[in-house]
């Protein structure tokens, strides 16, 4: 019997798996100067399902999945694996840490008008209103002077490091959509472990050609560490909080916490990085934070929403 978390917890999951993606998202910049992205996303996936082994075990209370689940498991790691590690890391190379997060702040509006459209899912005026503080947010910071570029080096390509970002929002989207119906059929480590396994399988081929013609030794230790780090977040943590919290928070209602992605990468960017944050960018993030509190403080949720 699979365990089914309280509504508090289920935020709690959410928020946690959000602030952790926003995280290392900021951190795939150094990784991402030292590793070829092919070459990264590969071992990502391979420390991944070294870590996951004991979870591809399926459990005996778990039906046969049905054709239309086995695409939505392909798709789920298709866009929210694959295509995902690859725009946000490349995306992330060619800007800053601060310029993904304000990009990023648009997955909590996508996410609810996918969940709206696919999921046939009621928004509630709560809901539109905290992404309407999200899309503030991103007025707000678009508004910012941009005095924590990329570097010279990336200076010119900056605009198409935002525009792979913004297709990471898109595959973050449909993976909190696609998501939510998997949770229905499967348990949150059997998701985590089995598209894990679909993005190794996806990524092996340019993975290993890369890591051929690389040179392994001039990697520093300090990289080693952070590439673990980054593999079991990616790949085992955030996952595996994200498919909890979907199973008992509908996904229009989930998507308000992506906001934490944004503020995670972009604290990340400032504190470890040395990107700067100006006054504007603080109150851009701090309205996108009120609009989490709106859509998650109890009342105000009708019954048809409030069906996971």
């Amino acid at each position: 019997m699979s365990y089914t978390p309280s509504r508090a917890v289920g935020y709690g999951c959410l928020m946690l798996s959000m602030s952790m993606v926003g995280a290392y998202v900021a951190l795939t910049k150094p990784l991402a100067a030292t590793l070829p992205v092919f070459l990264l996303a590969w071992l990502r996936f391979g420390i991944g399902a070294v870590a996951m082994l004991r979870w591809l075990k399926k459990p005996a209370t778990e039906k046969p999945l049905s054709p239309q689940s086995r695409r939505l498991v392909f798709l789920e790691s298709f866009l929210g694996n694959f295509l995902f590690t690859i725009c946000m890391i490349t995306g992330v190379s060619m800007t800053s840490a601060v310029s993904a997060g304000v990009i990023m702040s648009a997955i909590p509006a996508v996410v609810a008008l996918m969940s709206w459209i696919f999921l046939k899912e009621k928004i509630t005026l709560r809901v539109w209103g905290a992404v309407a503080c999200g899309a503030l947010g991103i007025g707000m910071l678009s508004l910012a002077k941009n005095t924590h570029g990329a570097g010279e080096a990336h200076g010119q390509y900056a605009w198409l490091g935002n525009l792979l970002v913004f297709g990471a929002v898109l595959c973050e989207a449909s993976y909190a959509v696609i998501g939510k119906k998997l949770t229905a059929v499967l348990t949150p480590k059997r998701i985590s472990s089995i598209i894990n396994l679909w993005g190794l399988a996806l990524m092996t081929p340019m993975g290993f050609y890369t890591a051929l013609h690389f040179d392994f030794g001039a990697v520093p230790a300090n990289i080693w560490v952070l590439l673990v780090f980054y593999a079991l977040a990616a790949s085992v943590w955030t996952v595996w909080l994200w498919m909890t919290g979907l199973k008992v928070v509908p996904a229009g209602r989930a998507g308000v916490f992506t906001v934490m992605l944004p503020v995670s990468a972009a604290l990340v960017g400032v504190a470890a990085l040395g990107e700067s944050l100006s006054a504007l960018q603080g109150a851009a993030f701090a309205v996108a934070l009120a609009g989490m509190l709106l859509a998650t403080l109890p009342g105000g949720a009708t019954k048809t929403e409030e069906q996971p």
